[in-house]
């Protein structure tokens, strides 16, 4: 694996830390991280009274960048495999949602949680 692909590699796994912590300190419980499917990939997955939210998790080294991190094509594939994996994660009755948790490394730190953020 090159070098910049090994960082952008840490760099996302310390941002999936980091908004797993996060929504941890909100209330949540975290159920699964990095859930792989043919149609895409969940970075986590978390419950909190009654509702799962499917998180994807953005993180980029300044608050500028994240303006471009997210996109249609990048949330339908969170979306698609949401649809495969809600009847794992998800009881009878539960809400389910996506949401996205962007994060900006540089000074000041930054996390940005954007709720219900597919609407399919």
């Amino acid at each position: 694996m090159p070098r910049d692909r090994r960082a952008a590699e840490r760099r996302g796994r310390a941002g999936e830390t980091a908004a797993a912590w996060w929504l941890r300190l909100k209330g949540w419980t975290i159920l699964d991280r990095r859930v792989r499917t043919p149609l895409g990939e969940v970075d986590l997955i978390a419950r909190r009274a009654g509702l799962v939210a499917f998180v994807e998790v953005k993180t980029r080294a300044t608050g500028a960048e994240l303006d471009l991190a997210i996109d249609h094509r990048r949330l339908s594939r969170v979306a698609a495999a949401t649809e495969m994996l809600a009847h794992r994660y998800a009881a009878p009755g539960d809400d389910i949602r996506i949401d996205v948790v962007l994060i900006a490394l540089s000074r000041p730190f930054a996390l940005r949680h954007i709720e219900n953020a597919w609407i399919g």
